[in-house]
């Protein structure tokens, strides 16, 4: 990797920009209007959105006023927790296309794979919704279909009735937190493992090791983060608001970490928190 806009292949063949800004908890309106318009200027061409951030319609002002061609920018959003039916994920993309003011999709995510709406009947729920994503991939809609917070076992049950394995799978990544079964299952089968909030949701900035480690390379920590998810092989999603820190973030090209210190951030188990278990979850 040479720079933000090297890319990742996909099984399909379809390249995915390494580094992806990420929108969770940026509110619609201004806020993300300005966010996107400035991420896009800082050089990123890789945007990741959902449903459920309701922040869709902004995200497609945004890429409206950047002026960049559709072509160079590679848009992510995911279903929402509420459309796990066949005819919920059709009715729910032509709105988030809307939405974005976009012909097409780069990528479609399922964002959780057992919400509370279909806790008693997940499996065949996700089996119907998985047919309708993978429609709307054959008819040329997205160009990619894939997940987000899967582990192997929700992978293994999608895959006894799917036809098209996911090609992404976007789950927490961040220091002490590396999920090893997902990603080798993932990385065994070609999936391309995004890291959604690559810097802790902000905890990073406390740990000592990382502002240690900030000083020995003469980098900021956010900077030791989004290199260290790279060298680990994951794409990351990093966050920001701040102009200046969305260039920064995207600077990590120049410089290297040595192979204990990616173990050493590796270790930092709990530094940031744990990703919550899928089946848990009460929403």
């Amino acid at each position: 990797m040479k720079d933000h806009n090297d890319t990742y292949t996909l099984p399909n063949g379809v390249g995915i920009p390494c580094i992806g800004y990420g929108t969770w908890k940026t509110p619609d309106g201004d806020v993300a209007v300005n966010a996107v318009v400035n991420a896009i200027e800082a050089g990123y061409r890789h945007i990741d959105t959902a449903q459920g951030y309701r922040n869709e319609a902004s995200v497609g002002k945004a890429i409206k006023l950047s002026g960049i061609p559709r072509e160079e920018l590679f848009i992510t959003t995911k279903l929402h927790n509420n459309n796990h039916s066949y005819e919920l994920v059709m009715k729910s993309f032509e709105e988030s296309l809307e939405k974005l003011q976009l012909d097409y999709l780069d990528l479609f995510l399922v964002h959780w794979p057992n919400p509370i709406s279909v806790r008693d009947r997940w499996e065949e729920a996700n089996a119907g919704m998985w047919q309708a994503m993978e429609e709307l991939y054959e008819a040329k809609k997205i160009r990619a279909i894939g997940v987000s917070n899967f582990c192997p076992r929700h992978m293994e049950a999608l895959l006894k009735t799917a036809k098209i394995v996911p090609m992404v799978n976007q789950i927490f990544l961040a220091p002490g937190e590396t999920q090893e079964e997902t990603v080798d299952w993932c990385k065994e089968r070609g999936i391309v493992v995004e890291a959604y909030s690559p810097l802790g949701n902000g905890r990073i900035f406390e740990v000592p090791e990382m502002k240690a480690l900030a000083e020995k390379y003469q980098r900021s920590v956010a900077q030791i983060c989004i290199r260290w998810s790279l060298q680990r092989g994951y794409l990351p999603l990093p966050k920001s608001v701040t102009p200046s820190r969305m260039a920064e973030n995207l600077k990590v090209f120049d410089f290297e970490l040595d192979p204990q210190d990616v173990q050493m951030i590796a270790d930092l188990k709990g530094c940031v928190g744990f990703a919550a278990d899928p089946d848990q979850i009460t929403f």
